[in-house]
């Protein structure tokens, strides 16, 4: 081989990219899936039956009335179960959106974590806060008494002293009203 035919054909196929140690830094190479590493559905022999007659009447290999006869079911019945297994086909054929779905219990986690997170911001500012009243020479205010959750509060009663005053102005106002009404009745 000459050595021009040789540069074309190393300048022809670009060099090959060094191998990734199992331990380096790089990208990882993508995993395909395939149909044996997926989980297989368990479904009943019926149903399978099922679907293998509704498939063969859509591919043209057998008439709906001979696939009901196979089934063992009405021709309407056929029909009903040809129409859910188109929509459960359709269904299977949305868009999934990528990434992660949704999972409750790791958004509660996440949630929770979150949670700590305040409580832990929270006590923090009180600290400081308590800490920037005592450089500046504020009392603490003091702590709210501890209510008793088990224990209903009596209802409180009105004060003894508030219903003699209420009882003197309305003593007042009827005598007022009654100086108002005889010095309008006497005509002078």
């Amino acid at each position: 081989m000459s050595s021009a035919t040789l540069s074309t054909a190393v300048a022809a196929h670009p060099p090959a990219r060094p191998s990734v140690e199992p331990g380096s830094v790089g990208r990882r190479p993508r995993r395909r899936t395939t149909t044996a590493a997926r989980p297989r559905l368990e479904s009943s022999r019926d149903a399978k039956q099922r679907a293998a007659a509704i498939l063969e009447v859509l591919a043209g290999g057998r008439s709906p009335t001979a696939a009901a006869e196979a089934l063992g079911v009405s021709l309407t019945h056929y029909y009903h179960l040809e129409e859910k297994a188109l929509l459960g086909l359709v269904a299977a054929c949305e868009p999934q959106p990528r990434g992660r779905s949704e999972d409750p219990a790791r958004r509660l986690a996440v949630l929770e974590r979150e949670c700590q997170r305040w409580q832990r911001e929270c006590a923090r500012q009180q600290a400081l806060v308590r800490a920037a009243q005592r450089s500046i020479g504020l009392a603490a205010p003091a702590p709210q008494p501890a209510k008793d959750k088990g224990k209903k509060r009596r209802q409180r009663r009105p004060v003894v002293r508030a219903l003699h005053a209420v009882a003197r102005l309305r003593a007042e106002e009827e005598k007022a009203v009654g100086c108002a009404s005889t010095t309008a009745a006497t005509p002078s």
